[in-house]
């Protein structure tokens, strides 16, 4: 992402970053650090551990407990939870979960080499495995379902509270209605269902049933996105026009197996021609446990909307347009989500862009879905609609009002995902009048002031070699200010190799604070001992009861699907699509899929 810095500019930026935050947090001037961060003013146990590790210099404050506002967590009641689908994601799930919050009972794939994958560690990356994570006696003692009607029949003697989907995209739905429907809390991957109606009902079914529906947009969760979402809202960025995304991957080398890996696999469903995480192999035991007349029995009663054709199509399931949506749903859905936090989760206003099937094709890896997408959204700018005076929108019927002098504040997020080149890493990059601000990889942050054209000559008038200081923190506005000399960061960093970056740090990753924070609401929901409230204030259109509700609930999610979905209808129909306010509305009939749907499955 920071492609032409050295690792002397990336230092810079990285203590740039440390610096700012730290300033910006000991001076007051991070106010939804603690309004919306998670830590209740109200409570001042909660607000003085914030100030206090603040006052020790921490970049990132404390921990994600009290950050996220469920620090008073006590333990040893960890809420009994299933995983439902131990494929990639789903091994990462558990991989990253917290036994204190969440202990896995019971796990549950058609798969039968998904059952024995999830025990073990794949790799060197997130997937530890149950068996690293909570021991291998304890380990032994969790079931394992081939179906997710024998999970539900066991439900009782498993005492079960709460289940992880993390199925393919197109049966999100079906499974999370039925689990609601044996009473249990629910946590869904992302994207969270293959239609914007879909996502509909979804959501009216879990305020229906009073249950829990969580789904797993990360970065809700990221200390690490939420430190640079505090910075950007500081303002010391100035005035920003645009933010560039983007995910770039090289799947373009041959696959080449040994003739031990090739006896694995059920050649009949062909083998991969290129190394892509997407098109795999099917082992010859899921081929031989799951003949088409055995994946119709287990698709729900509806071969057409949750069926396979075969196994292949179930392994390979994110490169067709019925059962997956394509790059911007699996990569593009979460840096869509991290520019629309940052811009203070406002909802677009028109996207338009072009994909296609670039490289991809017979003899290489064929799909069905896109192999590169590059698409622009226009999002609503700082002053585009009325803020409060503390910078809260103004809402009329649960709806922005817009601001006549604004209407031409427009912010341009461009985002490109694409499989034949990997030079420039993933990330985002935040584009200011006054500076820079660079998320990559989820792990690192740097942050840059641009230079000041009235100090010509002035070493200290900014740029990638300058360090940087916040001025105005005590009283003014917050601004970003050079300075020839430096004293060192604000404090420690989020990172912990000896090389200065971690791989996957738990700590800013987000998977399992998004985990412990689902189980934290589930136990406050039970304490109070009734239905899960998802009142809204009529005044703000804010949660009435949001610090006991996930982050990234149902309308939340479904914004981002809206994001993705709709990104594909433009891309297929190569037209600029407006945003209404009616598809973001759980409550309406209407949706984008009725207008634009193309490829998209009619709900």
């Amino acid at each position: 992402m920071a492609l032409d810095l050295t690792p002397e500019q990336k230092a810079v930026g990285k203590a740039n970053f440390e610096q700012t935050a730290g300033e910006l947090a000991r001076n007051g001037k991070m106010d939804s650090m603690v309004a919306g961060g998670g830590v209740d003013p109200k409570k001042p146990h909660r607000r003085d551990a914030l100030k206090a590790a603040l006052a020790a210099g921490a970049v990132v404050p404390v921990s994600a407990a009290v950050y996220f506002g469920y620090e008073s967590w006590k333990g040893g009641n960890p809420v009994r939870t299933a995983l439902i689908g131990t494929g990639d994601e789903g091994c990462v799930l558990v991989g990253d979960h917290n036994p204190e919050f969440n202990q896995i009972v019971a796990v549950c794939d058609i798969r039968p080499s998904n059952l024995k994958r999830v025990f073990e560690k794949d790799g060197d990356g997130p997937r530890k495995g149950l068996k690293n994570v909570v021991g291998t006696k304890a380990a032994e003692k969790i079931r394992t379902f081939a179906s997710l009607d024998e999970l539900l029949a066991a439900k009782g003697e498993l005492k079960l509270e709460a289940v992880v989907v993390a199925t393919p995209l197109n049966t999100h739905d079906v499974i999370v209605k039925r689990c609601l429907d044996e009473g249990l809390h629910v946590l869904c991957e992302k994207l969270m269902a293959r239609t914007t109606a879909k996502c509909k009902a979804m959501i009216q079914y879990a305020k229906d049933k009073g249950l829990l529906l969580s789904v797993g947009h990360q970065r809700h969760y990221s200390t690490l996105y939420a430190n640079a979402v505090e910075v950007v809202r500081s303002g010391v960025l100035g005035d920003i026009k645009h933010i560039k995304a983007q995910w770039p991957r090289n799947n373009s080398w041959p696959y080449l197996p040994s003739e031990a890996e090739k006896e694995k696999f059920a050649t009949e469903y062909g083998l991969p021609q290129l190394i892509d995480g997407w098109y795999k192999g099917v082992l010859k035991e899921d081929a031989v446990a799951l003949p088409p007349e055995k994946l119709a029995q287990l698709a729900f009663g509806n071969v057409n909307e949750y069926g396979f054709k075969d196994v292949a199509e179930l392994v390979r399931w994110r490169l067709y347009d019925k059962t997956g949506g394509g790059l911007m749903a699996e990569l593009g859905s979460h840096q869509l989500d991290a520019s629309s936090i940052i811009l203070g989760h406002v909802h677009p206003l028109a996207v338009q862009g072009v994909g296609g099937k670039f490289f991809y094709g017979p003899g290489k890896n064929d799909r069905e879905s896109d192999d590169g997408v590059f698409v622009n959204y226009e999002f609503p700018g700082a002053t585009y609609y009325q803020r409060d005076d503390d910078g809260h929108l103004v809402l009329r019927d649960g709806k922005p009002v817009p601001n006549p002098k604004g209407k031409d504040d427009v912010v341009v997020v461009s985002y490109a995902s694409f499989n034949t080149n990997s030079f420039e890493k993933y990330g985002e990059c935040v584009m200011g009048s006054r500076g820079t601000m660079i998320v990559e990889e989820e792990r690192d942050v740097y942050l840059y002031k641009e230079p000041d054209k009235t100090k010509k000559g002035d070493p200290a008038a900014g740029g990638r070699d300058t360090k940087v200081s916040v001025g105005g923190a005590g009283g003014g506005k917050p601004a970003l200010e050079a300075s020839s000399t430096w004293g060192g960061a604000a404090g420690g960093g989020v990172t912990k190799t000896a090389t200065g970056t971690a791989v996957w740090d738990s700590a800013v990753r987000g998977y399992r604070t998004e985990m412990e924070h689902f189980a934290y609401c589930v136990r406050k929901w039970q304490e109070r001992g009734g239905k899960v409230d998802y009142a809204k204030d009529p005044k703000t259109g804010k949660l009435v009861h949001a610090d006991i509700i996930p982050r990234c609930h149902g309308e939340v999610a479904m914004a981002d699907a809206i994001l993705a979905l709709t990104a594909n209808m433009a891309m297929d129909r190569k037209q600029r699509i407006v945003f209404e306010d009616a598809w973001f509305d759980p409550t309406s009939a209407e949706v984008p899929e009725a207008k634009y749907g193309k490829r998209q499955a009619q709900a």
